[in-house]
């Protein structure tokens, strides 16, 4: 990928993605995610252009907020479900690890980007797109939001980091249960159980969002960004999200799993019959 740094500091170009857009406009940024017909789902190159992204970001000395937030009717129905069966001859091409490891990669360089982030989310946030919104530092959500982590019904392990940072934000308990379980939660479930900080009604998520990143831009950004780093800190020596580096693995053997693979089949087949017409 080309250089976009200025004077070997600053990056000044924005940032050109196919499958998200980003922008930066003085203290406050932008990151998208851009396939709304798909609901914003999260492939390996969509992975791979976040964790751009988050770096990018890291190139404006000003920036102090990043709102995360899907385009449409989603904040992001995570991984292409239609995947779980045969492998396409694109997936066949790449590297097995390679793939499974970029949402890690994603998750790690998201977490490492030195502005706060605040996911707003509106509509789904199924699987690899909770992890996603894990990731950032804030999380807002319209009642509209619904909320599922279907990776053992698809016979995979959820990773990405995805356990430990549910640990850290919901706790063993509740992780065990909504990662094990599969079933569909609400934002004030989500709340209670301290996933998001606010729920508010769709009508009003963007005036909510926008009073919060106001409410920080007006912070000075060195005590700001410290106090993100120094919490950072605190929860990583708790619950390590490093210890994820492997979950690789399981997601690899889940893949060759035969109780796995026909229990995704059964789930993909429930949700082609919930998604047809009546």
């Amino acid at each position: 990928m080309p250089s976009d740094r200025d004077g070997g500091h600053h990056y000044r170009r924005p940032m050109q993605f196919d499958t998200i857009e980003v922008a930066v406009d003085g203290a406050r940024g932008e990151l998208t995610l851009a396939r709304p017909a798909k609901l914003n789902p999260l492939s390996s190159h969509t992975l791979g252009e976040i964790e751009a992204a988050a770096r990018w970001f890291d190139g404006f000395d000003d920036l102090k907020v990043v709102v995360v937030s899907g385009q449409g009717r989603a904040f992001s129905a995570g991984a292409d479900v239609s995947s779980f069966g045969a492998a396409s001859a694109e997936q066949a091409a790449r590297s097995p690890r390679d793939d499974g490891d970029s949402g890690w990669r994603m998750a790690r360089a998201m977490d490492e980007m030195r502005a706060v982030t605040v996911a707003k989310i509106r509509g789904w946030c199924v699987g690899g797109g909770l992890v996603l919104a894990g990731v950032c530092d804030l999380r807002v959500a319209g009642r509209s939001a619904r909320f599922s982590i279907p990776e053992v019904e698809l016979g995979i392990p959820l990773a990405w980091g995805g356990i430990p940072r549910l640990v850290r934000e919901i706790g063993p308990a509740m992780t065990k249960e909504l990662v094990m379980t599969c079933r569909e939660f609400g934002p004030d479930e989500a709340r209670a159980a301290g996933f998001l900080n606010r729920v508010v009604d769709d009508e009003a998520l963007d005036d909510e969002v926008e009073g919060l990143v106001a409410t920080l831009l007006r912070m000075p950004k060195l005590a700001l960004l410290a106090t993100k780093a120094h919490t950072n800190a605190v929860t990583e020596s708790m619950v390590g999200t490093g210890r994820s580096w492997a979950d690789v693995d399981g997601l690899l053997g889940g893949l060759r799993d035969p109780e796995g693979r026909a229990s995704a089949q059964r789930y993909l087949e429930r949700m082609r019959g919930a998604r047809s017409p009546s």
